[in-house]
């Protein structure tokens, strides 16, 4: 039995998460230990609730009321994973939805999730059971949408986890998770303070056995596909930010610098795609579906 509440009033205060809080608000919201994100469609849900995220509650449309709650019901019974119990269900007609906020966008239900407080960069690593990792390093990556986008790709194309520097957009902002289709939810990361990663992050990797290949153009820029790439025992992948690129002190720390072989007149692609075609060709792909 679902604990359904239907609403008369957008100003209902239970609605606040949905209306009115911005993302840094959810991030710090009073009455939780480490915040609130919103995590949209019921694919999306479905994945943070099998990682572990409990809900606050929920926010459905009532023409697709039936539809969703069916959907997270079959994927929690599937994964043999807890249930929706008493959360409150917060259910609004189709006139109120029209009022909030990109409606157009909404793909199905929305929940508010409880935060988890991030493992540090020991536990990160700990937590990776591949011998010989391969982890991507995203250094001031500010869209959200790119944040996502390369979190689907690092699922997808055999990346054993994710750090992500504190001047970068957060992976659980709605607009990331929902781009990632919930992968963000899927594979280890964490995030570091960007001083920290200016200071000494190479050094922190190297500490850990990793040797560094940052993505940028210079003279002794090798290829992603170069031979010695793939004989590293552990390989952390650096990509920087979609304008400048990476800071100069990170490209000439690192062990290598590397590219993506491209068209003449063309230098560079866009963080997302550069970073699909270099996980594909360095990641730990166990199998081919």
């Amino acid at each position: 039995m679902h604990n359904l509440n239907f609403i008369t009033d957008l100003a209902s205060p239970d609605l606040d998460p949905y209306v009115r809080l911005t993302e840094a608000q959810l991030f710090h919201a009073k009455g939780t230990q480490d915040g609130l994100f919103i995590a949209e469609s019921p694919k999306v849900i479905e994945r943070a609730l099998r990682a572990g995220y409990q809900p606050a509650s929920l926010l459905v449309e009532e023409k697709v009321l039936d539809r969703d709650l069916a959907d997270l019901d079959h994927e929690m019974t599937m994964n043999q994973t807890e249930g929706l119990g008493q959360t409150p269900i917060y259910v609004i007609n189709d006139q109120q939805i029209r009022q909030l906020a990109g409606y157009n966008l909404l793909r199905g239900a929305l929940a508010a999730m409880y935060r988890v407080q991030r493992p540090n960069l020991a536990s990160l690593f700990k937590s990776i059971p591949n011998p010989h990792p391969r982890i991507a390093i995203l250094e001031r990556v500010v869209n959200p949408a790119n944040i996502g986008a390369i979190f689907r790709s690092a699922a997808a194309l055999g990346i054993d986890g994710v750090i992500v520097t504190s001047d970068s957009a957060d992976p659980l902002y709605r607009r990331s998770s929902r781009v990632s289709m919930g992968t963000v939810f899927q594979i280890p990361w964490t995030y570091i303070d960007a001083k920290t990663w200016h200071m000494e992050g190479i050094d922190l990797l190297h500490r850990f056995g990793y040797q560094t290949a940052a993505m940028a153009l210079r003279h002794n820029t090798i290829r992603i596909d170069d031979p010695r790439l793939a004989k590293l025992d552990k390989l952390a992948i650096i990509l920087g930010s979609e304008g400048p690129g990476l800071e100069e002190q990170t490209i000439t720390q690192s062990d290598f610098t590397i590219k993506i072989p491209m068209a003449v007149g063309v230098d560079s692609l866009n963080v997302a795609a550069a970073s699909a075609l270099a996980f594909w060709e360095l990641g730990n792909r166990t199998q081919d579906n």
